[in-house]
Order: structure tokens, then sequence, then C-alpha cells
């Protein structure tokens, strides 16, 4: 049942789709231990992930609900299955690329945009024009396509 459970920011996917539930775990007196992981540190959905797996268990008969949040391993948007990129280019999101190995030293800072290999969702076409580093979540950047020059959202990699 916790595997139904929608991402509250994104319902296009579930908490499984995108690899944030880690562990259900039924205990030996019929309750239910549920770990899951946030995408990035404070992000504001997860109040509303807990909430929604609290509801969707007790509704499915298990009085006990615990839900826990693992911060180690980091989440990263490589945990996104296959299942979940595919859900995200029907509904006109572009799906992240690869995030890539952590940088070994120092990371550079810089003030500019990330650079990314965009594909639109509609049409795949490549390149993409950046409109805005933030969308209507802050997991989420905006984008033009260069061919169809329709709008759509990209998921950022983290």
């Amino acid at each position: 049942m916790a595997a139904t459970v929608t991402d509250p920011e994104l319902p296009v996917l579930t908490l499984e789709d995108l690899g944030v539930l880690r562990e259900v775990e039924v205990v030996d007196d019929g309750g239910v231990v549920v770990t899951i992981t946030p995408t990035y540190s404070g992000c504001p959905a997860m109040a509303a992930m807990r909430d929604d797996l609290v509801r969707v268990l007790r509704a499915a008969g298990h009085d006990r609900v615990e839900v826990r949040t693992a911060l180690h391993p980091a989440w990263s948007s490589d945990w996104i299955s296959e299942a979940g990129r595919a859900k995200l280019r029907r509904h006109g999101i572009s799906p992240p690329g690869a995030r890539g190995p952590a940088a070994a030293g120092p990371v550079p800072l810089t003030l500019l945009p990330r650079q990314r290999a965009v594909a639109c969702p509609r049409c795949e076409a490549v390149p993409a024009e950046l409109v805005s580093e933030f969308g209507p979540t802050a997991c989420t950047a905006l984008y033009r396509c260069g061919a169809c020059l329709e709008p759509f959202e990209h998921l950022k990699e983290i």
C-alpha cells in the first residue's frame, strides 16, 4: 500500500517511483514502519508524504504506523525509476539526466544556472532554452523547446 502513495508536488509519481520510499516493515504487532528520504534538506513536501502514508496504511487496516526519515545516504535524482521517468515524460515534464559522480574535492561556486542537456518531453528536440532556474517547486526548472516552442518543466538533477 505504501508504494501507491503519490508525491504531493509531482502527483504523477508514487513515492516508490521517485525513490524516496526506502523501506516498509510490518512489525510483530501488525504495525508498519516506513522509512522515507527527502529529496533535499528542508523539503516542504515531507510532512504531506508522512501524512499520506499514515492515512493510506491506516485505511488498509494498520492501527500503528510509524514514518521514519533517513538522511543517509542522501537522495539522488538517479534513484527515480525508469517507470517514473517515463511517467514524467508522458505528463510533459523532462526527467533529470544522470547526476554523475560527486566531486572529489571542493565544489566550485558559480552564480550561473547549471548547464544541462535537456530534451523536450513532447517532441524530444534538443536544445531547450532555460526560462527560469526555478519552476513551481524548487526541484524543477522551466524551459522552452527550441523546435516546437512549447514550455515545459525539467526535474533537476540532484
